[in-house]
């Protein structure tokens, strides 16, 4: 492997919104349906509105940074040259943070998934098969990756689509006359249930901002990945919306005996055995092509941050034949293991917290790039690089708000263990500085 060689720059723009769909992952509406119909009070359409004009704030705010600095490093590369390097350090560390527990997520859930189906197979055995999958497709190269992930995004949209369709057929069989209000407030459901709703909807919107991390392997980039963005929150917008109008709309008092498992209790009222098992085979692929994608995630922005020094330099190297950063991929697919030791509930709390502070970052990184340096004021550009970014931080800022004790906490550990590496090597870097300036004199 070498560090001379580039990423080799092939995905077009439907690679790219498939990429960053497949680490949305759709179908994240089904497996977290219980969490956030309890959370709403049944408003799950008012939630996710609300929660979508939030994301596309901070939407707009990346692809404001992408078309400034159009290579890879997302966050970390926006705040550095933005804002400040020892920021944009902090930054990239904590966004590393919800990379890493992406992957592990979705080897968890694949290892979680299919032991519920084959009881009698360890979920560490589909851990392994799933972390060796994804990390030979990632090798191999990028476009390999972004072509599987179409398949199994296209799998999840059908999927979707169906469902919806199967909705509709069942009101016109029923004869239904439901109010046709998207936004009718339940009688006794105050707004604050449903700003608290929406604060967790947003997750659900978390992976447009994974797009960024391809930057070098994309054509066109200054176009393209800002197109992608929009285009990633607007499809899932519009899935995420119909979806849950039709749900509400038709099933209002819908219950669960368990709130982890209620959209597959949900596919058995409406639609039996027969549809809840194909939904199972769906989230099973749809968990396999998230992990594809979160791990192109992180092993870009660790190469970008061992481009910088940041990191080191070997996690820059990249293979002379797939031009892939083989080196880190390998040592995410063994850092992936971790998910046959780590409960679902803390890798999710990692991912809360380093996303969120992202975001926040981001949306200030467009304020110090285009209004403070670059010193743009005029009427348009105070409405998109300086209200719409403030509004996208005043939003995040809530969600970080509303994180628990131990999410913060499990954060502010993982900031301190980046603040002693980084005091580590400047110390070091200080040294050698100090040793060649006494052997040059």
């Amino acid at each position: 492997m070498s560090d001379k060689l580039t990423l080799k720059r092939e995905l077009s723009l439907s690679h790219v919104v498939t990429m960053g769909l497949s680490w949305m992952s759709p179908m994240i509406f089904f497996t977290s349906f219980g969490v956030l119909h309890e959370g709403s009070k049944g408003m799950l359409l008012a939630a996710y509105i609300l929660a979508f004009i939030a994301i596309l704030f901070t939407a707009l705010s990346y692809a404001q940074m992408s078309k400034a600095f159009p290579v890879s490093g997302s966050a970390y590369t926006y705040v550095t040259k933005s804002m400040n390097p020892f920021i944009g350090f902090l930054v990239g560390w904590a966004i590393l943070l919800d990379y890493l527990f992406s992957c592990i997520i979705a080897v968890l859930m694949f290892g979680i998934n299919l032991h519920a189906q084959f009881t009698s197979i360890p979920s560490f055995v589909w851990i392994l098969l799933c972390t060796l999958i994804v990390m030979i497709i990632n090798i191999v190269g990028i476009k390999t990756s972004a072509n599987v992930s179409k398949v199994f995004v296209l799998m999840q949209i059908v999927f979707i689509a169906g469902f919806c369709a199967l909705l509709v057929y069942r009101a016109l069989q029923d004869g239904f006359t439901a109010g046709w209000n998207p936004l009718a407030v339940k009688e006794g459901v105050p707004f604050s249930t449903i700003l608290a709703g929406a604060s967790l909807v947003c997750f659900s919107f978390l992976g447009f901002d994974s797009i960024t991390t391809m930057t070098e392997e994309t054509k066109h980039p200054k176009k393209t990945i800002p197109r992608a963005i929009l285009i990633i929150v607007l499809m899932a917008g519009v899935m995420y919306f119909i979806t849950a109008y039709l749900i509400q709309q038709m099933y209002p008092s819908i219950k669960s005996s368990n709130v982890d498992s209620a959209g597959f209790e949900l596919m058995q009222v409406i639609g039996g055995p027969i549809l809840s098992s194909i939904f199972t085979f769906v989230i099973i692929f749809s968990v396999l092509a998230q992990g594809m994608s979160s791990m192109t995630t992180v092993t870009r922005l660790m190469f970008v941050m061992g481009r910088t020094s940041l990191l080191p330099r070997v996690f820059a190297s990249i293979h002379p034949k797939y031009r892939t950063p083989a080196f880190n991929i390998t040592l995410m697919s063994v850092i992936s293991l971790s998910a046959m030791f780590i409960s679902l509930g803390t890798a999710i709390k990692f991912v809360n917290f380093g996303a969120l502070t992202a975001f926040l970052f981001v949306n200030l990184s467009v304020i110090f790039h285009y209004i403070i340096h670059k010193k743009q004021r005029a009427s348009r550009d105070l409405f998109i690089r300086l209200l719409c970014p403030l509004v996208g931080a005043g939003f995040v800022l809530y969600l970080i708000m509303l994180l628990d004790l131990s999410s913060l906490m499990l954060g502010a550990g993982w900031i301190a263990a980046g603040l002693i590496y980084y005091t580590i090597k400047r110390v070091k870097s200080a040294s050698v500085s100090v040793a060649k300036v006494d052997e040059a004199v």
